[in-house]
């Protein structure tokens, strides 16, 4: 009687036939790849940009995410800590030729392009952070993730408006959007709000100039004075305040400007009055700007809501001693180097603020449930007088000549241009854990 011996598998020739397909397995395999690069090339031509925009956004924010992480181990040349705010910018042709500022209904005197700027070269800079931190081009797909289901709010001056704008338009380059609402005619720009669906984000600006509430010329440009109450948020802000999940705060060059200031009905003194009213206590700008900051963070901090409040330091205009109505102003055309120019004491003292109340509002809020960041953009925008709408802050200016006067703008930037940087820094304060 024979022994039964199991047959070693390795002994066995392989069969010809693949009972699953009527093909060979590499047959197979090469099929399989064709169509799905079939598939692939269908959904890169044929498809709807919103479509591609859901597929390929969670690829590139994952190798974002690599790279910033592989980027960032400490090492030979590298800073963990990843500090944007210093450093320099270096040449890197179409970095910001992101979106068509038109489409986007920016504000139309930061639209340079359609008002006729001849010279384009400010959008082919990139900003790169001292130390070897790289700060990854801005992805509309990683922001939304970052702020997904969240009420992310601009509030403060004409440069949170701009940082705002800038977002709209890079975010709805990319993804489908709607507009909640928006002030009609010459407020149009004071408040709106856009949803952006398929994260259930929403975006808003809120004028507040003061941050806190403001009578006066903030409301009505024809009025000379500003009134402002140091102990109240501002109105319209302040009453959506519980919804707000994410608050960026910008401010201090309406308080360079000057103002009447109060405490609840009492004037506590003034800065820059108008000679009729120069018996009041003059107490400068900086005092009142550290009160209307903590009053601002007091508010957003109140409530068991989990916030981020992001407090974004001063950006600088490039005047540098011209009139504002002068064709000549900051007409330069490309950034300043290092070390170039010095930044002026009243800019280093104002972004000083800033850190100083975030330090005082950290403190203050312990282990709550609001996070305090600062966007320190005051270096990379002292650093950029080239991006300036200049006197293209007008349709054409040139278009009968060279006048002797014209009104040039040397503190807001184009759109697109250099304060797109300010939001690629917010994506990464945005995805840094608590």
């Amino acid at each position: 009687m024979g022994v039964y011996k199991p047959l070693d598998p390795r002994s066995q020739k392989p069969s010809s036939k693949n009972p699953g397909c009527f093909l060979s397995r590499p047959a197979c395999a090469w099929l399989v790849l064709g169509f799905l690069s079939l598939a692939l090339l269908h959904l890169l031509c044929c498809s709807p940009t919103a479509t591609q925009q859901a597929v390929f956004s969670p690829l590139r924010q994952y190798i974002n995410n690599t790279y910033s992480f592989v980027s960032s181990v400490p090492g030979e040349g590298t800073n963990n800590n990843c500090s944007y705010s210093e450093g320099r910018w270096v040449w890197a042709p179409g970095h910001a030729r992101r979106y068509n500022a038109t489409e986007c209904n920016v504000k139309e005197r930061q639209d340079c392009i359609r008002n006729g700027r001849p010279d384009t070269g400010y959008l082919d800079w990139r900003w790169q952070p001292a130390g070897g931190c790289p700060l990854p081009a801005f992805d509309a797909g990683a922001f939304l993730a970052a702020a997904r289901g969240k009420h992310v709010a601009f509030i403060g001056d004409s440069m949170a408006r701009n940082q705002a704008q800038s977002l709209i338009c890079l975010l709805s380059a990319a993804f489908p959007y709607r507009l909640l609402h928006r002030d009609a005619g010459q407020h149009r720009h004071n408040f709106w709000s856009y949803a952006f669906p398929s994260h259930g984000v929403t975006v808003s600006y809120y004028w507040a100039p003061f941050l806190v509430r403001g009578k006066g010329k903030p409301e009505d440009d024809s009025i000379k004075e500003n009134h402002v109450h140091l102990d109240a948020p501002g109105d319209r802000w302040g009453a959506d305040a519980d919804t707000i999940d994410v608050a960026v705060l910008a401010a201090g060059h309406w308080m360079l400007n000057g103002a009447i200031y109060y405490n609840g009905s009492e004037v506590v003194g003034a800065h820059n009055a108008p000679p009729e009213l120069s018996n009041y206590t003059r107490i400068g700008y900086a005092w009142p700007l550290h009160m209307a900051y903590r009053t601002a963070v007091g508010r957003l901090s109140s409530g068991p809501r989990q916030r981020t409040v992001v407090l974004a330091t001063f950006s600088p205009s490039h005047f540098e001693g011209r009139p504002i109505d002068s064709p000549t102003a900051c007409t330069k055309m490309e950034p300043y180097r290092e070390g170039e120019r010095e930044l002026e004491w009243i800019f280093k003292e104002v972004r000083d603020v800033v850190y100083d109340e975030a330090e005082i509002a950290r403190a203050r809020a312990g282990a709550s449930a609001t996070r305090i960041e600062v966007l320190d953009v005051t270096t990379l925008a002292a650093m950029r007088p080239d991006g300036h709408p200049s006197v293209y802050m007008n349709y054409q200016p040139f278009e009968h000549g060279v006048p002797e006067k014209m009104l040039s703008d040397c503190l807001h930037f184009c759109l697109p241009g250099p304060v797109d940087t300010f939001n690629e820094i917010l994506v990464q304060i945005l995805k840094k854990r608590r």
